[in-house]
């Protein structure tokens, strides 16, 4: 489709389906601190959820029939990007029928029909997707250290640990389990750029609950034409801290990056993977929540919802908001 060019000073209306705690706090996001999108429509399918009720009461309209509800709202025809915070089952008809009304789709599900996007590393190169995916919380928390280091060294490995507070991890995240772990480690290798990614969740039952920690391992080659030293890679990471916390404020290096040296006379073994001689990378973050409607300690569903809200930030401005206009594949 094409896109008509809109007023530089307007706002581009947007809809949310899934009324849970991931799709609220997205929109309080969106409602409270948003530079171009305007809450159109909040979509759920429990007219007694507290997400449809927040939203009626801040002047939203709302539905609790599901996508077929969306379709045949007053305010539907306006909306150019609906954002998906249901599962991976339900995102497939959901973006079969979105697609069907040349809708932008971002995607805060498993489901991965669309590009893997986080937004530091490669929201430039998927803007003219029609649906983009979101990956997961340790995806977006960690691709970016992976990415930095990409930047300078040859990732052979990068294996992530996403620690969150059992009490943030709610039914839709212990589901989904599996898809948690193969999603992120294709997502750690396509996006971050390593040739082999491994991810790891834990759900900590600890009281007060913790803040989600993530740590990242990075088994790299150093280019020995270049003169790239560990120095280096601190900045590389501190660099890219910087950016993420342009839309995660609570995104935060725990300490310096440490490192270590194995010489091929003394390779690490990895099971799975094999030896490996170079330079392990570690890297070790703590995500604190925004706390717009989730509790601070929720990093892990508030860094997925920040990342959300980037991503179309970006995409407004450049496919409705800006003078050009992009062709968006159906």
């Amino acid at each position: 489709m094409t896109n008509s060019n809109e007023s530089a000073n307007s706002k581009v209306k947007v809809a949310i389906i899934g009324s849970g705690n991931i799709g609220t706090d997205l929109m309080i996001k969106i409602l409270r601190t948003s530079k171009n999108l305007e809450m159109a429509a909040m979509v759920g399918i429990d007219p007694d959820s507290d997400g449809l009720a927040r939203a009626k009461r801040l002047g939203v309209a709302t539905t609790h029939e599901g996508i077929n509800g969306l379709v045949n709202l007053a305010e539907f025809a306006d909306i150019k990007i609906v954002f998906d915070a249901t599962s991976a089952n339900a995102h497939k008809h959901h973006n079969e029928i979105l697609q069907q009304h040349n809708k932008q789709v971002i995607d805060l599900t498993p489901a991965a029909i669309g590009p893997y996007t986080v937004p530091v590393v490669n929201i430039e190169a998927n803007l003219e997707q029609g649906n983009v995916n979101m990956v997961t919380c340790g995806g977006q928390a960690t691709i970016p250290m992976v990415a930095a280091i990409s930047e300078l060294a040859k990732v052979h490995y990068a294996e992530i640990v996403a620690s969150i507070s059992s009490k943030s991890a709610g039914p839709g995240t212990r589901a989904n389990i599996d898809e948690f772990t193969q999603t992120t480690s294709r997502a750690i290798e396509q996006v971050g750029g390593a040739a082999k990614g491994k991810a790891i969740i834990i759900m900590n039952p600890a009281e007060p609950p913790m803040m989600m920690r993530d740590t990242v391992l990075v088994l790299s080659e150093l280019p020995e034409d270049a003169g790239t030293t560990e120095a280096d890679i601190q900045g590389a990471v501190e660099s890219m801290v910087a950016k993420v916390q342009s839309y995660v404020p609570g995104y935060r290096l725990k300490q310096q990056v440490q490192f270590e040296r194995f010489e091929k006379n003394a390779p690490l073994h990895i099971p799975g993977y094999g030896d490996f001689s170079g330079l392990k990378s570690s890297v070790f973050l703590e995500v604190e929540g925004a706390a717009h409607y989730l509790p601070a300690y929720a990093g892990n569903l508030d860094i997925m919802t920040s990342a959300a809200q980037g991503t179309a930030e970006r995409i407004a401005e450049c496919k409705f908001i800006n003078s050009q206009t992009i062709s968006v594949p159906a």
